[in-house]
């Protein structure tokens, strides 16, 4: 009982913490997001390719010192294609993912309190009602169970972590760079 309320309460706070450098890196704001979409800002990309390569780098870290086990979720290609559609309607229409609805919400914007709350219940209630149709039909496409690149290259994770950690550092310091 108390390992459980502890992963709550660190739960709670690593959710304050993000959404906290959400707000403080701009991203909560409709028009850094709309701009991101009109690529004509990319401080959106550079937070989450901040984040990937960071929370990339941690977790395996983390897994090498036994600190925690990954237990990766089971995939296919129906499933990202449904959840990328419904991601991607609620993102255009509205100029915020969930993350910085969150955020948006914490700031007191009214349009992230009203039509984004309101999108995600919404979401997810469609969701819930298409679940049982949708789990041995399209949600089955393309199943590729619960591996992860390293695996299916059947490599040491590192050997993907690292030069992909430095992919991604090389197009932030260009982003910086070119003044993006």
């Amino acid at each position: 009982m108390r390992t459980k309320r502890m992963r709550l309460v660190w739960g709670l706070v690593f959710g304050i913490v993000f959404g906290f450098l959400l707000q403080k890196g701009g991203v909560t704001k409709y028009d850094v997001i709309i701009d991101q979409l009109l690529l004509a800002d990319f401080t959106v990309l550079k937070i989450m390719l901040s984040a990937v390569v960071t929370g990339m780098i941690g977790l395996y870290l983390m897994q090498g010192l036994g600190w925690i086990k990954l237990r990766p979720k089971a995939g296919s290609w129906g499933r990202n294609a449904i959840g990328g559609l419904i991601f991607g309607a609620g993102f255009a229409l509205l100029g915020y993912c969930p993350g910085t609805i969150a955020g948006a919400i914490g700031n007191g914007y009214l349009d992230a309190l009203t039509a984004g709350l309101a999108g995600i219940v919404l979401g997810s209630g469609l969701l819930a009602a298409a679940y049982p149709r949708l789990k041995e039909g399209i949600l089955k496409k393309g199943y590729f169970g619960n591996v992860t690149v390293p695996q299916v290259l059947e490599v040491n994770s590192w050997a993907v972590i690292i030069p992909l950690a430095v992919i991604i550092v090389g197009v932030l310091y260009l982003l910086e760079r070119w003044g993006y």
